[in-house]
């Protein structure tokens, strides 16, 4: 049952994969959203680094709500100029992945003190065995963030050629 926390997780992946994959790369990107998206993707990055090398406490807890608070308002910085040039199926994923995102952070942070060795809340005390696990999975995460971040900045800055109005 406690690997129910993991569901938030698998969902952001798939979203953004199909946001990416099939939206980002149908359209194109504008020069504003080739650079505003690695910026989105490097505060998911710092949140997880964060939880993955600095030891819980309450005080780091409280400097990790900051960094996923400011992480969930920056993600939403680029919804006034979508509207003129995303489709609104295309929305309605950003939607998904602005309320999924909060949860992901959440989530990730209910699991950082298990992997500290710590204990985390009582209700998911089931973790606490597979600690170990959680680690690697958050470093699993940490890794595809960091992959997913240098294929943004490389792939739309680079490689791609197709230009579309800025």
């Amino acid at each position: 049952m406690s690997f129910l926390i993991l569901f938030p997780f698998v969902i952001q992946t798939l979203v953004i994969m199909i946001d990416e994959f099939y939206f980002h790369l149908r359209r194109g990107l504008p020069k504003w959203e080739r650079l505003g998206h690695p910026l989105d993707t490097l505060t998911v990055l710092a949140c997880f680094a964060f939880i993955l090398f600095v030891p819980y406490s309450s005080f780091a807890l409280k400097i990790y709500i900051a960094m996923a608070i400011f992480s969930c308002i920056f993600v939403t910085k680029d919804e006034f100029v979508h509207k003129e040039c995303c489709p609104a199926s295309e929305q309605w994923l950003h939607a998904l992945l602005f309320l999924n995102h909060p949860v992901v952070l959440t989530a990730a942070g209910l699991i950082w003190p298990f992997t500290s060795r710590v204990g985390g809340p009582s209700w998911l005390c089931g973790i606490a065995p597979y600690a170990g696990m959680m680690q690697r999975f958050l470093l699993v995460q940490t890794g595809a963030i960091a992959l997913f971040f240098l294929y943004q900045l490389i792939y739309w800055n680079l490689i791609w050629k197709d230009k579309v109005p800025e």
